[in-house]
């Protein structure tokens, strides 16, 4: 089985892959002093509760915490005897080679998600990632990541929304009834949830005007399913993108005997 691993900077998610489907999805808040054996320990007790056989053969880790992986790979070698691959080093193949400036790091979760969302849609997509921060990648007719946009991710405007303001509560993020807000409660809400829809129209028409041709609008993340009842701009929204990323690439390369 693939043990499928995908950190982020605010949530870590395990995913256990058995060949045809996702047996079992897990999250937990990323921390780079969490040793393997937290993790081993955490896991192995989800694993039990839920009653499931597992046999980890093969993990892939896609990280944009450099601090983690470390941890991550002891985990792998230590408590399943398998070397995973990491998305990003040069042991990792992926399907198509991302083509943007020479000497630039692209994270591996947009990495991830541009395999995904090429395999289900082909290529001319524009993926939207709700995560910490809120990113479009964009994917070319060949399936290659060629670039996007990283605007602050809804949370983290909140955070600083109410870091700043002292008058200002911290509020959950929901649609409102309305607009226009008549406590400062809703006009908050009003303001993150119509001014990222704003935002992720706007930059989807900008995208496709640059590019001079409709493109696709796949969803992600934790909050795309929620700001897909303000617009029409998406064409699909898909919670386990990264997940299915990870399985193709870690095929990939037992395809291509890198692993």
């Amino acid at each position: 089985m693939l043990l499928c691993i995908d950190c982020g900077n605010t949530n870590t998610v395990f995913s256990v892959w058995d060949g045809k489907q996702f047996l079992a999805t897990w999250r937990i808040a990323t921390n780079h002093q969490r040793t393997a054996d937290e993790y081993f320990v955490w896991l192995s007790t989800l694993i039990g509760a839920a009653k499931l056989k597992v046999r980890v053969t093969a993990a892939i880790i896609s990280s944009t915490v450099p601090r983690v992986v470390f941890n991550l790979r002891v985990l792998c070698n230590r408590y399943f005897d398998c070397r995973p691959l990491v998305v990003g080093k040069p042991d990792c193949a992926l399907p198509v080679a991302p083509r943007v400036d020479q000497g630039t790091t692209v994270g591996p979760d947009r990495l991830v998600n541009a395999a995904a969302g090429f395999d289900r849609h082909g290529g001319d997509l524009i993926i939207v990632d709700f995560g910490t921060a809120t990113t479009f990648d964009v994917v070319d007719r060949d399936g290659a990541y060629i670039g996007g946009a990283i605007a602050p991710g809804v949370n983290l405007s909140l955070e600083a929304l109410h870091m700043a303001a002292a008058a200002l509560p911290h509020v959950d993020v929901t649609k409102p009834a309305q607009v226009i807000g008549t406590n400062t409660v809703a006009c908050m809400q009003a303001g993150i949830f119509w001014g990222y829809v704003g935002l992720v129209e706007g930059l989807v028409a900008q995208i496709r005007a640059e590019r001079g041709r409709r493109m696709k609008v796949i969803g992600t993340g934790g909050l795309a399913s929620l700001f897909e009842q303000g617009t029409d701009v998406f064409d699909a929204v898909e919670d386990d993108l990264t997940m299915h990323g990870l399985v193709l690439i870690q095929r990939h390369n037992l395809a291509a005997g890198t692993t």
